[in-house]
């Protein structure tokens, strides 16, 4: 990838190295680190290294010469100004300009706006605008000329504000192991950064599922992995503490026919105590966890990876995968689950090329 602000632009951090020595930075580093573990050899998938990212936030900075996209600086506590970057999908690359220069004409648009994040599916973009002023019905005019000009959806948020022009979500495609799936993504919440390696993690985590029964996957999110996991297994139990992730979870399941999938707002330590049958939870009143036989369960953590209660409720389970995005607490949760598993499989995803970011996969097996 060639971009004009490498050196300086605090986003990409290893853009002396060309992508394939980035690629061989980070395999000695995973090598480095899992090596006292018994990984001996992993599978590396990589990604395109340029026009990868369908998700993206800007800065937006005002000064005499007009409004700019800014990131930090590499080196400095200061912002560099930018026309482009690279690293976002063609769709959204494609309507950064258009956009800047529409909004610049636009006074209303314009005035105290401070951030801009895009999103981008197989069917459209979403463009959230976030302002330091109070945003009301006079705004919504302006948004909607501007979304039918570039054919975009449009939110605004302000404090305690968000107005919806349209749409707050997009509907996105994902094609796995050949096979289409249909997902709703809301606005505000998390999905995978990098559509390309999406599909790949999921093909991977599939592929590792042997002789399943019953699925129990912990923080699901929007549904991302437990959809495709659903043609596996006999039925799934999904968990997630984000209300507006288990709506959209929900809704992808009725746009791709699947009916196995029980979903429920709870985070791990609730579901340890009614698995235990400790407490009971109103939210369980029309789920039998008594049929449940679980064969596999999926994780896939924030950052700061698993808790230690956490780590001892999933150590029950015959088979766990787990994608990780922090490989430093992964080592730190491989840690306490060694005595118990062996690791059957080691991945590395490179999920946002020109940094230090290492996305892994882990299939454990309990030892006999």
């Amino acid at each position: 990838m060639n971009c004009d602000y490498f050196g300086v632009c605090g986003s990409c951090k290893l853009y002396e190295l060309s992508y394939d020595e980035q690629i061989e930075k980070k395999k000695r580093f995973i090598n480095e680190l899992f090596t006292p573990l018994g990984v001996n050899n992993f599978e590396v998938f990589t990604s395109p290294d340029t026009h990868y990212r369908n998700r993206a936030e800007f800065r937006i900075w005002h000064d005499d010469n007009g409004m700019h996209y800014a990131m930090n600086q590499l080196s400095e506590k200061k912002v560099v100004l930018i026309d482009s970057c690279p690293k976002v999908v063609k769709k959204i690359a494609d309507i950064m300009p258009k956009l800047k220069e529409l909004i610049q004409e636009d006074e209303v648009l314009k005035s105290k706006l401070f951030s801009i994040e895009f999103l981008s599916s197989s069917t459209k973009v979403l463009v959230s605008m976030l302002y330091h002023k109070k945003i009301d019905e006079s705004w919504d005019i302006h948004a909607k000329k501007l979304e039918n000009e570039l054919n975009i959806s449009i939110i605004g948020r302000s404090r305690k504000v968000k107005r919806v022009i349209s749409d707050d979500f997009v509907l996105d495609e994902l094609v796995v192991d050949k096979k289409p799936y249909m997902y709703k993504i809301i606005e505000g919440g998390f999905s995978q950064p990098n559509s390309f390696l999406n599909a790949k993690m999921i093909e991977w985590a599939t592929l590792h599922v042997k002789s399943p029964k019953d699925l129990l996957e912990l923080y699901c999110g929007h549904g991302n992995f437990t959809i495709p996991f659903s043609k596996q297994f006999e039925k799934v139990l999904a968990t997630e503490i984000s209300k507006s992730s288990i709506k959209s979870a929900k809704k992808s399941c009725e746009m791709n026919d699947v009916i196995n999938i029980e979903f429920l707002r709870m985070s791990v330590e609730e579901l340890t105590s009614a698995l235990k049958k400790e407490r009971e939870f109103n939210r369980l009143k029309d789920i039998d966890l008594d049929v449940y036989n679980f064969s596999h369960v999926f994780v896939d953590p924030p950052r700061a990876g698993i808790d230690e209660k956490s780590l001892e409720f999933i150590s029950q389970f015959e088979n766990i995968i787990y994608i990780s995005c922090n490989p430093v607490t992964l080592k730190r949760d491989l840690e306490f689950l060694k005595d118990k598993f062996v690791i059957e499989n080691f991945a590395i995803f490179d999920q946002f090329p020109h940094t230090d970011h290492i996305e892994s996969g882990i299939v454990l097996k309990k030892r006999n």
